[in-house]
């Protein structure tokens, strides 16, 4: 059976994304620093391409293993449309998901086949329909919601989350990102989840905390 779940890079202050977010600046101001602990790995090198600054070919090691885990788990994707256009214009012709992504949108569009398996798929029935379909494409693996924050709570307000990962990075963002910025747990009104640790490591640039979802609703 599919599990669901997601995996995000997190400030210390709750930050997700920054403010002026846009095709060319993905995920706001000052956010992208939140992930220098996954640029550096080989997996994410070999996804997405070479990083600048970085050796060609990535770095081995325990934070290549966490994002090598979850590019094998996931069968399937659910994106938000502003998340899909911040990361369109950088994906080039080999998209990084090697799996179908389906987008929540509330503009029709026919399926953008990529190369490398990636083929985006454009919902416009909401999230439990992009959901539903999601795990049927997934044979079998599980689903990765992808995010932004919206359609991160949009899942756990659903109650669809089984287990998530955090990767919380040492640093404050609220000065910059307090002007428009996204923190992932805001906005869920009278949402009760209980979250059983299941796991935590860290790295130079991060703290890598696991959970089992216990209860929802």
């Amino acid at each position: 059976m599919n599990k669901v779940f997601f995996d995000v890079g997190l400030s210390l202050d709750g930050y997700l994304a920054g403010p002026n977010r846009r095709p060319g600046n993905p995920l706001g101001d000052g956010a992208i620093a939140i992930h220098e602990w996954m640029f550096a790995t080989a997996t994410f090198q070999q996804t997405h391409g070479a990083i600048p600054g970085t050796r060609g070919g990535g770095q081995r090691g325990a934070d290549d293993d966490l994002v090598r885990a979850v590019v094998e788990r996931a069968g399937a994707h659910v994106l938000g449309k502003r998340m899909f256009e911040e990361g369109e214009v950088g994906w080039g012709e080999e998209a990084p998901f090697h799996a179908p992504v389906f987008v929540l949108t509330h503009a029709p569009r026919g399926p953008w086949v990529r190369k490398g398996g990636t083929t985006f798929h454009f919902v416009t029935g909401g999230f439990a329909e992009a959901l539903t379909r999601a795990k049927a494409a997934a044979k079998g693996k599980d689903v990765r919601i992808g995010g932004g924050a919206d359609t991160i709570r949009q899942a756990l307000r659903a109650g669809a989350i089984d287990d998530f990962t955090l990767h919380v990075a040492p640093l404050l963002l609220g000065s910059v990102a307090g002007q428009g910025g996204l923190r992932l747990f805001d906005d869920l009104g009278d949402l009760r989840l209980l979250a059983e640790p299941t796991g935590a490591s860290h790295s130079a640039k991060a703290t890598h905390l696991h959970f089992r979802v216990r209860s929802k609703g």
